[in-house]
């Protein structure tokens, strides 16, 4: 596999230009280019140029090999990589601008019972430029560009566990929101984690001032155990330690995402312990109804019960909201477009 130009920053590629003999505003043409989703066969910039390049980088390191579109407007998209691996992303359209779901791994490796990315465990992590190759390919397809884009908003929720992929992730946010590029701000970017509590706080430090959201999904750390392996590393008490240190560096509140789960976590004692935890705090509560995965023992809550939960949170002083399902019937959860797809040969 070649490299992937699109890892590189602005800056990074004026110098691999120059130090090709070239002239500075052909980076400016590469970059615009690429930004807009363009193969670097397509690139406004002499065949010579262009043949050095394809020389030792990937023409289209990401591709939309299918599209599906929920009756709800959602679309989910299967990327086919460089090398033969897939990973997906859905695009989620609500009034405020169009969300992204990105994938930071082909796979996970974390384990968390309710999730279809981890069956298969983690096969490799992306590049940067793969991660933002999916942004530029769904922008494009949809018609964006780089002043009206048709992608507004990003979080990173697909395959994979970002914090896993720490270097790549962090160089893909600097380059998502740089200037020139498709300038997607931090304060519309949510990043997502199952709780791995150096790289919070080294995250913390790094002056990206996104969303973090914690798959929390438990009161106790027994409970957490039993569906989240990487409890047994981390406690709660620790990751709550890490999000407190988040808030005060960076000034943005931070989100816990909760699964809610038939017979594991979903009753009223649940809510009140729940709300008891999070007294106080600079946080949001976000509820699932848990999408549920065939391979997995586990079955979501009714929409009663998921607002009964809700109203407890609530009634105790906890901000929370109840996600709305989208893209339920075209297999919403992350990893499972990928899954069915392998399953079928189809590769």
């Amino acid at each position: 596999m070649k490299k992937i130009l699109q890892d590189l920053s602005f800056g990074e590629l004026l110098a691999l230009v120059e130090s090709g003999g070239e002239k500075p505003f052909r980076a400016k043409q590469i970059f615009e280019g690429l930004m807009q989703g363009k193969r670097i066969s397509s690139l406004p910039v002499p065949a010579p140029m262009r043949e050095r390049l394809l020389s030792e980088y990937e023409d289209e390191p990401v591709a939309i090999r299918e599209v599906f579109t929920s009756k709800d407007g959602t679309k989910k998209f299967l990327f086919a990589l460089a090398d033969g691996n897939l990973v997906e992303g859905v695009l989620m359209k609500y009034q405020y601008g169009n969300t992204q779901c990105v994938s930071t791994q082909v796979g996970c490796r974390m384990g968390c019972k309710f999730c279809a990315s981890t069956l298969g465990g983690r096969v490799r992590d992306l590049s940067a430029g793969e991660i933002l190759g999916q942004i530029l390919a769904v922008n494009r397809s949809e018609g964006g560009t780089l002043k009206d884009r048709a992608v507004t908003n990003v979080v990173l929720m697909g395959s994979g566990e970002p914090f896993d992929n720490y270097d790549s992730v962090v160089r893909f946010l600097r380059n998502l929101t740089a200037e020139g590029g498709i300038r997607i701000s931090a304060r519309n970017v949510s990043l997502s984690t199952c709780g791995l509590v150096p790289q919070m706080k080294q995250f913390a430090l790094e002056g990206i001032p996104l969303t973090l959201t914690v798959s929390l999904h438990a009161v106790t750390d027994g409970e957490r155990r039993r569906t989240m392996p990487i409890a047994n590393r981390y406690s709660i008490a620790e990751i709550l330690a890490a999000c407190d240190e988040y808030f005060e560096k960076t000034g943005r509140r931070y989100i816990f995402e909760y699964s809610l789960i038939e017979g594991e976590n979903a009753d009223m004692g649940h809510a009140e312990s729940l709300a008891r935890l999070l007294r106080g705090k600079p946080c949001h509560v976000n509820l699932i109804r848990l999408n549920e995965v065939k391979e997995r023992n586990l079955k979501g809550t009714s929409e009663e019960t998921a607002q009964k939960f809700l109203e407890t949170l609530q009634q105790m002083g906890i901000s929370a909201t109840l996600r709305r399902s989208m893209g339920s019937d075209i297999g919403g959860a992350c990893g499972q477009l990928r899954a069915r797809y392998i399953e079928g040969g189809q590769r």
